[in-house]
């Protein structure tokens, strides 16, 4: 499985601030972090990819 960092999340699209994404994540909007080897927050990216694709679903459902 491979883990994605706080600058991962970013070149995947997602450029939110540290404290928004945590926002987002006490919400239940965006897959919480794991701790990962040297102690820093790391999302495994299937999940965070998961979060894109439902994001995506929703929208689209709107726009129908």
């Amino acid at each position: 499985m491979h883990f994605l960092t706080y600058a991962d999340l970013k070149e995947k699209g997602i450029d939110y601030s540290k404290e928004h994404l945590w926002r987002l994540i006490k919400a239940g909007k965006f897959p919480k972090p794991v701790k990962g080897l040297q102690a820093a927050n790391v999302w495994p990216e299937p999940e965070v990819d998961n979060a894109i694709a439902a994001r995506m679903a929703a929208r689209d459902s709107v726009a129908a």
